[in-house]
């Protein structure tokens, strides 16, 4: 009998949904789907960017909602990238998801590389690097990720601050948070942060830490220099009302997700204490729900064979500087077992 395939590649959730989305659905009047909504009669684009206002204390107007957090992040750089007679340039970091570079190239907009650096167990933004080449190609984006994908470090407030001081204010900043849930309950430093820089837009997602990739629901917050793209964005006749509501029960059912959370964060320290011990091994402090391993590479086809063997998916990593690694999605506690078992039987009998 085949295993069943265990997808530990894409950052998914194998946790499950919280009740209260069940709920929803089960009790959902699909009347509701026979009309647009009514509350931009109010002056507002959903219930749930109202929600979500008053969940964060930002202005409803620079609330951005979107069909998950990719799609905001397509359509700022889209929005601030395409036209014009000169290529316009995004700034983007050294090891990130592919997807920054590919959706600049889609309205011909030139991507540049900004350092991060190794020290230890971790990864850290190379913060004077940054600053260096902002100011020599003056670029009209630059994306931040806090915490990164695939390295898992995250910026302080300082380090945030400091970054954001020295970029002009003409720059659009996107930082892209999908997973910062994980790393900070606390969200009071953004109300503030879009406030003292008006040229910044925070993005955030229903896919990671509410471990909702299927229902494709993000949202943003937005300074008030970046109106052209709430113009760009707003869906004039209205979002999704079944996803709407969803996304209000989501963040009701919180204390749901934190438990769940604090399950992997568990997981996080014991991947690192039995992994991080094998010869050749290193593992990487994470602030998100996946973990990035450095194995000998000599070692990679057999990994891929006793991994693929249990019904595992992970993703080995193939970009420059960064191809012997691997990022393993922190699952269910007894999935997690099985790829540290996995993992450790390879080590114990592979022969070079």
């Amino acid at each position: 009998m085949e295993n069943k395939i265990t997808y530990l590649d894409r950052n998914e959730y194998n946790y499950g949904p919280a009740p209260e989305i069940g709920e929803v659905l089960k009790n959902f009047d699909p009347n509701k789907l026979c009309f647009y909504t009514r509350i931009y009669d109010e002056g507002k684009k959903s219930i749930l960017s109202d929600y979500i206002s008053t969940l964060y204390g930002v202005p409803e107007k620079q609330v951005i909602l979107g069909y998950g957090g990719e799609d905001i992040l397509k359509q700022v750089v889209h929005c601030f990238l395409a036209g014009g007679p000169k290529t316009k340039t995004l700034l983007i970091p050294k090891f990130s998801w592919w997807y920054y570079k590919s959706i600049a190239e889609e309205v011909n907009g030139r991507t540049i590389f900004y350092p991060l650096y190794e020290e230890g167990d971790t990864f850290k933004y190379d913060i004077e690097g940054m600053q260096k080449i902002t100011e020599q190609e003056k670029p009209e984006m630059i994306l931040i990720a806090s915490p990164n994908n695939p390295t898992g470090n995250s910026l302080s407030e300082s380090e945030l601050d400091r970054i954001l001081s020295f970029i002009d204010k003409d720059t659009v900043v996107v930082i892209d948070e999908a997973y910062a849930s994980f790393a900070n309950k606390d969200t009071s430093y953004i109300k503030p942060l879009i406030e003292k820089y008006p040229n910044l837009l925070i993005v955030r997602t229903l896919s990671k830490f509410y471990g909702l990739p299927g229902l494709r629901l993000g949202f943003a917050f937005m300074g008030s220099n970046l109106t052209p793209f709430l113009n760009y964005s707003t869906k004039y006749l209205g979002y999704n009302r079944i996803s709407e509501e969803i996304g209000i029960a989501v963040f009701k059912a919180s204390d749901y997700y934190q438990r769940i959370a604090d399950l992997m964060a568990e997981d996080r320290v014991t991947y690192r204490k039995e992994l991080g011990v094998l010869d050749g091994f290193k593992v990487y402090r994470s602030d998100a729900n996946f973990i990035l391993v450095k194995y000998p590479i000599a070692m990679k086809s057999e990994l891929q064979k006793a991994l693929k063997e249990k019904g595992l998916i992970v993703k080995f990593m193939n970009e420059e500087n960064i191809n012997t690694h691997m990022r393993i999605t922190l699952g269910t506690q007894k999935q997690n077992r099985l790829v540290i078992d996995t993992i450790k039987e390879v080590a114990k009998n592979f022969k070079p």
